[in-house]
């Protein structure tokens, strides 16, 4: 692996979640057998089969769990990863990433302090997603510069009258 995607770092979360709906429930089993392989302890909230459900409620269960702390992290699975991130970013402290390979795994946990990382299944093959799973697993955020911008997003989410428009 390159010096770009080295992530054979030790992990930097001790708890995390892992949810999907029906599209990503194939990949999340294989994502749970990565985690597991890594020592890492992961609580899986479904679901739990192939059957169709709704990617927001699996999202909103996942993100609810990291924004109260009883989660370090998540990872989310859905088809592209886009709804998947759509909903959890609308919980408050949630920073959700879709990355499709593991250089924007990294700098997502370097540069913006993601704490739940979407992928796609229908984007992204198991071997990657294991790249990616580990990378996201084991890159710690590198605060400096980047904690005063992770702290505007929080800004953000505490007063939304930030968010000025102009006319």
């Amino acid at each position: 692996m390159n010096e770009v995607n080295d992530c054979s770092r030790r992990t930097v979360f001790a708890r995390v979640g892992v949810a999907c709906d029906h599209g990503g429930y194939p990949l999340k089993e294989e994502i749970c057998a990565v985690l597991r392989s890594m020592g890492i302890e992961y609580g899986d909230l479904g679901t739990d089969s192939g059957d169709s459900v709704d990617y927001p409620d699996y999202a909103r269960r996942l993100a609810g769990k990291v924004a109260a702390g009883e989660l370090d992290a998540g990872i989310l699975i859905c088809g592209t990863g886009i709804g998947m991130a759509m909903a959890a970013n609308k919980i408050p402290g949630v920073r959700a990433a879709v990355c499709s390979e593991p250089l924007s795994t990294r700098l997502t946990r370097e540069h913006n302090d993601a704490n739940i990382l979407a992928i796609g299944a229908r984007i992204v093959g198991p071997a990657l997603a294991e790249e990616m799973v580990r990378c996201f697993c084991t890159t710690p955020f590198s605060g400096g510069r980047h904690a005063r911008r992770v702290e505007k997003i929080a800004e953000l989410e505490r007063d939304s009258s930030q968010c000025e428009r102009e006319v």
